[in-house]
């Protein structure tokens, strides 16, 4: 079993930025491939980020390309997303996820998920 939990979410205006944190426990960190999803009200969950095992792979929604970055520290056992240039339409529910294997944008595909983290982008 794996345990996540976000962190970071809130309030911020147009232009910001905040940086999402998912600390995990209970399985070998190192050994999870990590994404990042979100989803917004009366939309389906989608894919904004991901990260391979050891760090070295990452793959990001074209929504969020150059805006948003991916990274993870093993020996603290989290995951990050720096978002900036937010833009209100960027406003989800933000969701960590695990897996094991390789990294993947399908939210089917992975096993583990944090209770989420609210983003707000004000206009």
């Amino acid at each position: 079993q794996v345990q996540l939990v976000e962190s970071g979410g809130g309030l911020v205006q147009a232009g910001g930025s905040l940086r999402l944190s998912c600390a995990a426990s209970g399985r070998t960190f190192s050994s999870l491939a990590m994404g990042w999803f979100r989803q917004a009200p009366g939309k389906e969950r989608e894919f904004v980020a991901a990260i391979s095992w050891g760090g070295g792979m990452t793959s990001y929604a074209d929504s969020v390309k150059g805006r948003f970055t991916i990274s993870r520290d093993n020996a603290k056992n989290t995951v990050y997303l720096q978002m900036n240039s937010l833009k209100p339409e960027d406003t989800a529910v933000y969701y960590c996820a695990a897996r094991d294997g390789s990294r993947s944008s399908d939210p089917k595909n992975y096993g583990y998920w944090g209770q989420g983290t609210q983003v707000t982008v004000s206009s």
